[in-house]
């Protein structure tokens, strides 16, 4: 069975195809074939202007009939498609949708944002991982941060911030927000057995391969606050020359390690996961399990 799933970030669109292995007696094998990522980079007229430019419009369009063509050569037989923060924002989101709909065929949904949590803990990670620890996932995006609490072989609590990359770029992230997000981590992570992060995301992602760290091997929270002070201390440009970064990854990278360590930090862990998924995993995660119904 081939799936695919489209993602259209506040930062970046992708899209992911897989073929689902199935076999009696084990589990299915999600295998990727591949994965097209176009920065699009909508929050940045989101959160500045309340509203998605017309270049930008054009852009999405563009992608999407890119996708289509691709969904067709790699015979897709099953789509799902999302947009998350900056789509979820837009003054003229529901327009934007319309138009795709209209000129692509490709139906997008706007989720919300405990839905996109609820999706990226469709992986199931923490589920086959070491049960004397309680796990934290952490998705971070351009327009919010998702948590998904797992401890004691259950979900205690998932929720959304508006604190994303871009909305700290721009400024639009007040102290109030990042106190709710402290309180909530506080309190609904207390009392459990160490607690160790899952990291999921482009940033994490990058910051990961940078570390030459073996897959499976977690990344520590002092190495985190290192790449911080080394990427900081340099200008964006400067960034892009000495870690080949690309370019709308090289501005996000400071923000989302500052997001990572904050969060890890208040939920007391130590170490973060890498597992190198993201929504469009889980949305193939989501879209087989509701095929199966």
């Amino acid at each position: 069975m081939r799936l695919a799933a489209i993602d259209i970030g506040s930062n970046a669109a992708r899209l992911l195809i897989t073929d689902v292995v199935e076999g009696i007696g084990h589990p299915p094998q999600f295998c990727k074939l591949n994965l097209i990522r176009v920065p699009l980079r909508l929050g940045f007229d989101v959160f500045e202007t309340g509203e998605i430019s017309e270049h930008r419009i054009t852009m999405v369009v563009e992608a999407m009939k890119a996708y289509s063509h691709l969904l067709k050569l790699y015979e897709v037989e099953h789509l799902t498609a999302c947009a998350t923060s900056a789509m979820r924002d837009a003054k003229n989101g529901s327009e934007i949708i319309a138009r795709v709909k209209n000129e692509t065929g490709i139906d997008i949904e706007i989720i919300s944002g405990d839905l996109e949590a609820s999706i990226i803990y469709e992986n199931h990670v923490a589920e086959s991982m070491d049960e004397n620890n309680s796990y934290l996932y952490i998705d971070v995006g351009g327009g919010s941060t998702e948590l998904t609490f797992f401890a004691d072989g259950k979900l205690v609590c998932k929720q959304s911030f508006n604190i994303g990359t871009i909305r700290l770029l721009k400024n639009q992230v007040e102290e109030k927000m990042w106190n709710e997000m402290k309180e909530m981590i506080k309190e609904k992570t207390k009392g459990y057995k160490k607690i160790v992060a899952i990291g999921t995301g482009g940033n994490i992602n990058k910051i990961f391969s940078i570390s030459k760290k073996k897959d499976g091997k977690p990344l520590e929270l002092s190495l985190l606050k290192d790449y911080y002070k080394e990427f900081s201390a340099v200008s964006v440009k400067d960034r892009i020359r000495l870690f080949k970064f690309k370019e709308d990854r090289a501005d996000v990278i400071v923000p989302a390690l500052q997001i990572f360590i904050n969060v890890m930090r208040w939920a007391d862990a130590d170490e973060i996961l890498v597992p190198k998924i993201g929504l469009a995993d889980g949305l193939i995660q989501h879209l087989y399990s509701e095929l199966r119904k």
